[in-house]
């Protein structure tokens, strides 16, 4: 995915995020975490990354009790997907909001980073 991830619906990010997990399993094998993202503006809304067994699932909406939730906006969540904006620099900003465990956040962070890698990333 190498196509500016602007014109992509959210919920195609989210499925090419699960698919690349799936497909390169090793960052996130010994994993047990829901993250919740809070999604706010147009077409926002909630949605759950559950990593879990070496696998990565989303779901639309809060099916289980998170580990760490993330809010901001969908613009900047497109940014933080691209690359663009750092996790720790939307939080030092506001443009993030982190609740529950802030070490979680950050290694998050760093699977977007490889994932994004080639993948996920702006031309």
């Amino acid at each position: 995915m190498t196509e500016d991830l602007n014109d992509w619906a959210i919920e195609d990010i989210w499925a090419e995020i699960e698919r690349l997990m799936n497909d390169d399993p090793e960052p996130i094998q010994g994993l047990n975490v829901i993250y919740q993202y809070e999604l706010t503006g147009d077409h926002g809304g909630t949605w759950q990354l559950k990593l879990a067994s070496g696998k990565a699932k989303v779901f639309k909406g809060s099916e289980e009790s998170a580990d760490c939730i993330l809010k901001l906006s969908v613009p900047n969540f497109k940014k933080l997907v691209m690359g663009k904006l750092y996790g720790t620099t939307a939080f030092m900003l506001g443009k993030l909001k982190i609740k529950g465990d802030i070490g979680l956040a950050l290694k998050l962070d760093g699977l977007l980073k490889h994932y994004r890698q080639g993948r996920l990333a702006a031309d």
